[in-house]
């Protein structure tokens, strides 16, 4: 009898040692620390117990007192509001630098397509000045033009017998200048070429140019005819 007695105890006092066992391995949810982790997450700003909250942790929390209609359970109620709370959410955050990186990544992108339009306009333009389409507008009158100077000026020394060549000189001077600004603007290649549309521009000047030493030509010619 004395045995079993002591059998029994062993037993006893084993059971509850798996007891005591199980419970501390079940896990455990402490439901009012997850509502304060919501709160500070991204979940609804709640807490409870809301009076402890109310009266140990108002600045925080948020918490005001306010009175609710219900009948026979009618009464003072608490309530948490975030614009109350002296703290900030953790996800605003976090959702403020993800928002941050994207600006960056969206600046980044943007930037990045600019370059590419900048560097297929540039092809385009390389393209352009390769190749010189508008001179063929203007080689006939530059030929012309070229003619009347020479043959002016071969004139002007001739008839003159040499003593219009400080003018004729000067003359010849301007010509070749104009004609090796021509011979550039006409120029293609890696640091040379200009677009067809400043090309033309510069067409159009130096035409100018050459139509007023065909005048100033004409002039001295006029004047060896006269005087010699």
């Amino acid at each position: 009898m004395r045995y079993r007695t002591i059998l029994l105890s062993l037993l006893c006092v084993a059971l509850l040692s798996y007891t005591t066992d199980a419970d501390a391995q079940r896990p455990t949810r402490d439901k009012e620390k997850a509502r304060q982790w919501q709160s500070m997450e991204n979940g609804p700003w709640d807490f409870a117990p809301d009076w402890y909250y109310y009266f140990l942790h108002k600045k925080y929390s948020g918490a005001e007192m306010y009175w609710k209609w219900a009948g026979f359970k009618s009464g003072f109620r608490v309530r948490f509001k975030e614009q109350k709370s002296n703290i900030k959410r953790i996800m605003p955050v976090r959702v403020t630098a993800e928002e941050t990186q994207r600006q960056k990544v969206k600046k980044v992108e943007e930037e990045r397509k600019y370059i590419k339009e900048l560097y297929k306009e540039e092809l385009v333009r390389e393209a352009d000045r390769n190749v010189d389409l508008t001179y063929p507008a203007y080689k006939d009158e530059f030929n012309r033009m070229q003619d009347c100077i020479t043959e002016g000026l071969l004139y002007c020394m001739k008839k003159s017998d040499g003593k219009l060549k400080y003018q004729v000189d000067e003359l010849s001077r301007q010509n070749e200048v104009l004609c090796a600004d021509i011979a550039y603007i006409h120029k293609t290649g890696v640091g040379y070429g200009l677009e067809n549309a400043k090309r033309q521009q510069a067409y159009e000047d130096a035409k100018s140019r050459m139509e007023e030493l065909v005048s100033r030509t004409a002039r001295l010619c006029a004047l060896a005819a006269t005087h010699y």
